[in-house]
């Protein structure tokens, strides 16, 4: 792989611009214009990470789509600073009234009564318990997390109140949790999903500027599972011609580590992510930029994205059948007579109950 120019690549993050706000009628493009000058001049271009407060009314979220796996979810942070070029989620963005390119990376929301506003759901009579996942949208060990402690907070409220919690996260931070994640374990309550994108460290870099190395993941992986926490690995997702030879590799490494399942989706870049994951690849991959699209494009009939539900994160087409048959050789050959547990949905309704009965 060759190196990316310093010139022409931002350092630190995932998006290489400022991506306007769809829903916005007016915007103001020449900061952005002074920023592209600034790199073309060789100049610093870092941009500071702000945390916005904000306090929403609601916290947990019903999940519609029928193919990503969850019910619920929550967010205690909206925008990432991981800055995942692919991120499906920097679209989410322009509903706060930001851009899904650096603003997604670098105006990061803090919402500072997530645990009351989850606490205040659990309280519910007519709330059922099913599990909940941290985060379906951002990562809730993004480096904001260091600095406010929402999600340890939230996972507390979890405990109190004898509910289920899935956590989604590249990051080791997880691991200064791992106390309250080990008496969640003891009810069966807890589930984790640690993703794994690449083996190589500058791929990583490239594509994940801000997140724990790959090293750390696998690690955390091996204490979650000494632990006997169930952990279920994301090998997500797949980008042809990045990542995808890299398949069989992953999965035996996260085996090894302990993972009980692994999962996989192949790329799709949905909405702006087009474009943002299109200028960013003819920055830091010229040489196989052309490539790595059509390759992607093959598995979407075509297109950059597809939309269909069940359809649009498996892909189709030769391509994308290759990569799902390799997985099933994965399974087979790495992750035999595992399984990951579902979580116990029994204790939150007795808990609620033995409350009441004090009154």
């Amino acid at each position: 792989m060759s190196k990316p120019d310093p010139k022409t690549l931002h350092k630190g993050r995932g998006a290489q611009k400022s991506q306007h706000n769809r829903f916005e009628r007016l915007r103001h493009v020449p900061r952005a214009d002074f920023r592209e000058y600034r790199i073309r001049e060789g100049e610093d271009t870092s941009t500071r990470t702000e945390y916005l407060k904000v306090h929403p009314r609601s916290i947990v979220n019903k999940v519609e789509s029928p193919d990503v796996g969850m019910s619920y979810s929550m967010n205690p942070y909206q925008g990432c600073e991981h800055g995942c070029v692919y991120c499906y989620a920097r679209n989410t963005h322009q509903y706060w009234g930001y851009g899904p390119g650096l603003d997604f990376e670098s105006r990061i929301l803090v919402k500072e009564n997530a645990a009351v506003l989850l606490e205040n759901q659990l309280r519910k009579p007519s709330w059922k318990a099913a599990p909940i996942v941290l985060s379906g949208n951002t990562d809730c060990y993004q480096p904001a997390e260091k600095k406010y402690c929402l999600t340890r907070a939230c996972l507390k409220v979890f405990l109190k109140y004898r509910h289920p919690v899935g956590i989604i996260t590249k990051n080791a931070l997880l691991l200064r949790d791992l106390d309250l994640l080990k008496e969640l374990h003891q009810y069966g309550l807890v589930g984790v999903h640690i993703s794994v994108t690449s083996l190589n460290p500058e791929t990583r870099r490239l594509l994940e500027p801000r997140t724990t190395t790959t090293s750390q993941r696998l690690k955390t992986i091996e204490k979650l599972a000494e632990a006997g926490i169930p952990v279920n690995a994301m090998l997500a997702p797949v980008i042809p011609g990045i990542n995808s030879h890299e398949l069989m590799e992953l999965a035996r490494v996260v085996a090894d580590a302990g993972a009980r399942s692994f999962g996989l989706n192949v790329v799709r870049l949905n909405g702006a992510i087009g474009e943002i994951f299109s200028h960013w690849i003819h920055k830091a991959m010229p040489e196989r930029a052309d490539k790595v699209l059509n390759q992607i494009r093959a598995c979407h009939g075509g297109r950059l994205n597809d939309s269909r539900f069940g359809i649009r994160n498996k892909g189709e087409g030769p391509l994308a059948q290759q990569i799902h048959r390799m997985a099933q050789i994965c399974k087979m050959r790495y992750f035999s007579g595992r399984e990951f547990p579902s979580l116990n949905t029994g204790l939150h309704q007795d808990y609620k109950t033995g409350q009441l009965k004090l009154f």
